[in-house]
């Protein structure tokens, strides 16, 4: 244990002195404590003397100023705190293809739309990361609990994002599964319940086979949901030329049915909303440094009322 205002612990000086005191008193005290010349008679007047009773209020009184001068020197100790461990991972295609205007807006603020959806409807103490991906894949917010910063990450997802051409689902894959093995020391070894939430049009063209990855997502235990945004006609104007980027549910939809996952097209995204419910709850530990002083000032407080209680009981006074 240690202490954030030492100084403070000078005053215990203070109730030292007071517990000497008190002793000095209860010793003249004991000089006169026959005041009868007729011991019969004190004890007709007074049968039944506190004995240790009159001790106790005195004691617990002066505990109590004890453990208040620590609980005002900020005593600090390690503290093991628990953490829900469950983790989502939102990986939302930000190729070109999801420019295309098929899905009202365009494919890529509805897919923008459909993960804010998602992640109000989960519980606050659920981990939720973020994942762009292109022609390769990047991890935009990690994993955690800070629903403004995943915000704000959902906000900055634009087209280009990740600076490679393409559409790569086994990278988006791959990568939420690297997110969700770095989520605390204990990940390594007791993986954390998971999930992966795959926002696409579903037209793999580049890096690592969907399928791979869906194979690792099994080995992992980590299902994937997918939901599909776009039509088979869509397409995206580049220079005033159409170019077709039709929608590719089969890609998406093998995938999830691979991984015990679910799938969805664009209109059905609220679906999506219980998913958490099969997810689970797994309570890992986190060793922080934390003011403890409240500890001490609470024990205090119930000595004080002990002393309290002692004295009206024996009394009847307050000490």
């Amino acid at each position: 244990m240690t202490w954030e205002s030492p100084l403070r612990l000078w005053l215990l000086i203070g109730v030292l002195a007071l517990v000497g005191a008190y002793l000095v008193a209860q010793r003249r005290r004991s000089r006169y404590a026959v005041r009868f010349t007729n011991l019969r008679l004190l004890d007709r007047v007074a049968p039944v003397r506190p004995a240790w009773r009159r001790h106790v209020p005195a004691g617990l009184f002066l505990a109590m100023l004890a453990l208040l001068v620590v609980g005002f020197a900020r005593p600090t100790a390690e503290v093991r705190v628990p953490r829900e461990r469950a983790t989502v991972m939102v990986a939302v295609d930000v190729s070109t293809s999801m420019l295309a205007t098929d899905v009202d807006p365009d494919r890529l603020a509805a897919a923008k739309q459909a993960a804010r959806r998602f992640v109000e409807g989960l519980p606050d103490e659920f981990n939720v990361g973020l994942v762009a991906f292109a022609g390769s894949a990047a991890v935009l917010v990690p994993p955690g609990t800070d629903r403004d910063a995943l915000d704000e990450g959902i906000g900055r997802l634009a087209e280009g994002v990740t600076g490679v051409q393409g559409t790569a689902i086994g990278e988006a894959i791959n990568t939420s599964l690297g997110a969700v093995k770095s989520l605390d020391s204990e990940a390594a070894k007791e993986p954390p319940p998971a999930r992966i939430i795959l926002l696409s049009d579903g037209a793999n063209t580049s890096g690592m086979d969907p399928m791979e990855a869906a194979a690792e997502a099994v080995a992992a235990k980590v299902p994937v949901h997918a939901i599909s945004f776009g039509t088979p006609s869509g397409f995206v104007d580049r220079g005033g030329r159409p170019i077709q980027v039709p929608v590719d549910g089969q890609t998406l939809r093998a995938v999830a049915d691979e991984t015990g996952g679910m799938f969805h097209e664009a209109s059905t995204t609220d679906e999506l909303r219980a998913v958490y419910d099969d997810i689970g709850s797994s309570v890992g530990y986190r060793t922080e440094r934390q003011d403890v002083s409240a500890r001490f000032i609470g024990l205090g407080l119930v000595f004080a009322m002990g002393a309290a209680a002692g004295s009206m009981r024996w009394f009847s006074r307050l000490p």
